[in-house]
């Protein structure tokens, strides 16, 4: 079942908007979940962009290497083709016991189609399980963890969503910083 519009729903579903203190609230209640679930793994691989910040904090407390994988399946507002990177972007050997984090599942394509490229593409690989902070219903995947299941399926506006409106030109119109060298 694929995701609808907002839009689409009847009635209108209220889209959610999400503070960054709530952000990152919901990053420490995913760390507790995967911690009580006893579950031991040496790798965390965050799916970029929205897993980026998910993956680095849950590295930090877990004290595990973290690897990045580039995936795009959005262009704009609308849906389309997943892509992958070539390559996982790590410092270490791949783990064999995958912690995979996103920041949400959607439509779920993205988690579900990543699973068997990591597989092909790093055979030493013994188990994944998936984590996200918001797992919506019309997803055609289940995540091992999860802080928020979403049965009405609204849309969340992400603290970090402003920056996507911004340019380079408005931020230095927004700020006088001095062109000089600094005297160091």
């Amino acid at each position: 079942m694929a995701c609808h519009s907002v839009l689409d729903q009847n009635p209108p579903v209220m889209p959610q908007y999400i503070s960054w203190s709530d952000y990152h609230q919901k990053i420490e209640q995913l760390a507790v979940k995967i911690y009580q679930s006893k579950w031991e793994f040496n790798q965390i691989v965050c799916l970029a962009r929205g897993g980026l910040r998910i993956g680095d904090i849950l590295s930090r407390i877990y004290k595990q290497p973290l690897a990045i994988l580039a995936t795009s399946s959005y262009s704009g507002d609308k849906r389309g083709t997943l892509s992958f990177s070539d390559h996982l972007t790590m410092t270490t050997n791949l783990g064999s016991s995958i912690l995979l984090v996103d920041d949400l599942v959607d439509s779920g394509i993205t988690l579900e189609q990543t699973l068997p490229w990591l597989k092909q593409h790093y055979t030493q690989i013994v188990e994944i399980r998936t984590a996200v902070l918001w797992y919506k219903a019309c997803s055609v995947i289940v995540p091992d963890y999860y802080v928020d299941y979403l049965p009405d399926n609204p849309w969340i506006h992400q603290p970090f969503e402003h920056y996507e409106k911004m340019n380079p030109a408005e931020l230095a119109a927004t700020y006088s910083f001095s062109t000089q060298p600094s005297a160091n």
